[in-house]
């Protein structure tokens, strides 16, 4: 096989199989990061999970733990140095589903089973709030002209409940080296545009996936404030 063929990988997705993704025959192409090489906070299941972009340039990662009241935080703008920042203990009802980012600082969640809705706001300590006019039950649409990527959140959301079972191809130098990770019940994932980055939210804790070939220099991190 050539140095830059291509080859494919899979997902095997409730006993489907079906793409994963293209990768270069490299052995850097695709770094699978467990959560036991995370930060602690990575090392436990969640229900939820919201990647956000901060107004200081950096891209943060909300994971919802222990049925809605925990929120993880952590800062993945540099892939290769993943950051805890932390925890929010939440006053919610129950666990929730992120449906739709309303700007840069917070997020419309809906509760599960017919809970109802509510607004996240990511400001300083997260904090869960019922807005003025927000129904407690029923289904609720806020959309702005930012926010037109609502609709794919919230398929993504009906669907976080449904645990499926992943394996990811890791090329080696050789096609005898390669080998597959299993990842294990995952209910969400969700990719960075700028990095290429999978997260996986799994039943052991965060997977990430890196691609370095799409990831900026570290300097680049650096002067975002990291």
């Amino acid at each position: 096989m050539k140095e830059n063929a291509t080859r494919l990988a899979i997902a095997i997705v409730m006993g489907a199989l079906v793409p994963f993704e293209i990768i270069h025959a490299n052995p850097n192409s695709v770094v699978v990061v467990p959560p036991t090489e995370l930060p602690v906070l990575a090392q436990q299941s969640g229900e939820a999970m919201f990647l956000s972009d901060a107004s200081n340039g950096r891209t943060l990662l909300y994971v919802e733990q222990r049925q809605g009241a925990q929120l993880a935080i952590f800062d993945v703008t540099d892939p290769a140095h993943v950051k805890g920042k932390g925890s929010a203990q939440l006053d919610a009802a129950g666990p929730f589903d992120f449906v739709a980012p309303l700007g840069k600082r917070a997020a419309l969640v809906r509760f599960r089973d017919g809970q109802g809705e509510a607004i996240l706001d990511l400001r300083k300590a997260p904090t869960l709030k019922q807005p003025q006019g927000l129904e407690q039950r029923g289904s609720t649409a806020l959309l702005r002209a930012e926010d037109l990527s609502a609709t794919a959140a919230a398929d993504a959301a009906a669907n976080a409940q449904i645990a499926q079972d992943f394996q990811v191809l890791q090329p080696g130098k050789s096609q005898v080296e390669d080998r597959v990770v299993e990842v294990r019940q995952v209910v969400q994932e969700a990719t960075n545009a700028h990095t290429g980055t999978t997260f996986l939210l799994a039943e052991k804790g965060l997977y990430v996936i890196r691609r370095p070939a799409l990831e900026a220099p570290p300097e680049v991190y650096l002067n975002t404030g990291g």
